[in-house]
């Protein structure tokens, strides 16, 4: 169990016309605890108050469970802490919150939102309990509050009522819309025909068909989120030669990790990697049309990519550091960083022999030393991305 993956991940779409996304997700990782918190909630109406209100609720929420504080004094005090719609006279946001401690059990709290998805496969799973808590200075607003037992494989499934309500009152055969039954029906679907779909994946697909449902139109703020329990997927990445050539084997070895998770960055390395495993590298016409501003991919059979080495990774830097779309990066900047994101743990081989060329005062001064572009696309996965980064140095 304490060697799992907790992916968490969500989708969202802003209600047409509107600026704002209503809803607010945000995730927190506690990594002494081996806990992983999240949190979805919907603001009244939509919009900027809207986002307001959400973006309060979830980011008091996050603090009261890191905290342990009790359920009921921190739901009185989101509730009174929410500003007054100057409209309806009333401070309203729903949501949905998830705690959990590997080897425990998750508890899950509920304030409006459609019910939460527990499925082990396709089986559905109900919580292990449940109870219902009241606060006496609202007492129309009752929280949910469940527990459930988690194993690996398990997913959790919860969203804004953007999603179970697409289609209601415009479609006759969703009179009252999607529905909970619905988005159950459509993850299980997902989940048979691929059982190890990413959370990512299940989160956009169920979103984006919720707005479909409405041909594209946003009725309401949309917003899911899916939790997947599941061992961590692991990419590696091999940069620079040893310090040492006696520990090129050594080296070369770290590359048998499979095809789709192995990049080796920078011609000597490769040399390396072909000399010892006994592959060549291989450029196809196709990867040459593609390649763009960098040098082409090589394919290394039974290994994994080639690329060219400290320019491809000061781009992958820059896209993570400017939040750039990787559609719009060359073929080998976007072919390492699509694979980070498919990966969970994304491990760093690099050797420290220093290549002369990079010390030429001559090039451009955003060419940095390996070792140091490789610490920044770490500290940023790691911050921005929720991946787990290991650097071994040879």
């Amino acid at each position: 169990m304490h060697e799992l993956f907790i992916e968490m991940e969500c989708s969202q779409f802003t209600k047409t016309g509107q600026a704002a996304c209503g809803d607010d997700v945000r995730f927190l990782t506690v990594d002494k605890e081996k806990r992983y918190i999240a949190a979805l909630s919907d603001g009244l109406g939509s919009g900027v108050k809207a986002h307001v209100l959400s973006t309060m609720t979830t980011t008091m929420a996050l603090r009261f469970l890191q905290s342990n504080l009790p359920t009921l004094e921190s739901v009185e005090i989101i509730m009174d802490s929410l500003p007054v719609c100057e409209v309806r006279k009333i401070s309203y946001a729903t949501f949905t919150l998830f705690d959990f401690a590997l080897g425990g059990r998750a508890r899950i709290l509920e304030m409006g939102n459609p019910g939460y998805i527990h499925l082990r496969g396709t089986e559905e799973i109900g919580p292990v309990s449940e109870r219902k808590v009241q606060s006496e200075h609202w007492p129309d607003r009752g929280v949910r509050e469940c527990d459930a037992d988690l194993r690996a494989g398990d997913r959790i499934i919860f969203c804004s009522d953007g999603v179970t309500q697409a289609g209601l009152g415009e479609r006759r055969d969703m009179k009252l819309g999607w529905r909970r039954s619905g988005v159950l029906k459509f993850a299980q679907e997902k989940i048979a025909a691929d059982p190890e779909i990413s959370a990512l994946d299940l989160s956009r697909q169920i979103a984006s068909t919720s707005v479909g449902i409405t041909k594209g139109v946003c009725r309401d703020d949309v917003s899911c989120v899916v939790i997947y329990l599941r061992k961590p997927r692991v990419m590696r990445i091999l940069s620079g030669p040893p310090f040492r050539r006696e520990n090129d084997a050594e080296y070369a070895r770290q590359a048998n990790l499979g095809e789709d998770h192995v990049v080796i960055c920078g011609g000597t390395t490769v040399n390396i990697i072909e000399r010892e495993l006994g592959a060549a590298v291989k450029i196809s016409l196709a990867d040459m049309r593609e390649a763009g501003a960098l040098p082409p991919i090589g394919r290394v059979a039974g290994v994994g990519i080639a690329t060219e080495g400290i320019l491809t990774l000061g781009r992958v830097l820059s896209a993570l550091e400017e939040g750039r779309p990787i559609n719009g990066e060359p073929a080998a900047a976007r072919a390492i960083l699509a694979r980070m994101m498919r990966h969970d743990r994304i491990e760093f081989v690099v050797g420290t022999k220093v290549n002369e060329c990079h010390q030429d005062p001559n090039l451009p001064q955003e060419l940095e030393l390996r070792r140091s572009v490789v610490r920044r696309i770490a500290s940023l996965l790691e911050r921005n991305y929720r991946k787990t980064v290991k650097i071994d140095y040879y």
